[in-house]
């Protein structure tokens, strides 16, 4: 599934045709992750139809970071110059998750992110 990002510009100076749309997966315990959510079930959305996106409050182990100088080309304004690649702590497999499994946090991203770091000793179970 796909929407219309509302974060972000599309590059003129990319060399990439970003199409504006963003792609969410539709199975909600599926393979493909994302921390971005539809409010409503995926699975009844229509196209054409209205829908909220949001990122659901996440508990995630960061898994990697990447840092890009000069920004990283995507697409999108703003160019990202540094990656979270993240994935949560109750998906099975998270602890031992590779990069393709994961999804990405853009620092300085247009999306309105809000994070707060947390300690292990911090979880609540």
């Amino acid at each position: 599934m796909s929407v219309e990002w509302p974060w972000g510009d599309v590059d003129p100076d990319s060399r990439y045709g970003w199409d504006g749309r963003f792609a969410l997966p539709v199975e909600p315990d599926g393979r493909e992750w994302s921390l971005f959510r539809t409010e409503q079930d995926p699975r009844g959305l229509k196209p054409d139809d209205t829908c909220l996106v949001g990122i659901p409050e996440t508990l995630v182990h960061v898994i990697d970071v990447g840092r890009y100088d000069p920004p990283m080309d995507t697409g999108r304004l703003p160019r990202p110059h540094t990656l979270l690649i993240v994935l949560p702590i109750d998906r099975p497999g998270s602890a031992v998750g590779g990069e393709d499994e994961g999804d990405t946090i853009e620092l300085d991203s247009a999306a309105p992110i809000v994070m707060e770091r947390v300690s292990p000793a911090d979880r609540v179970s």
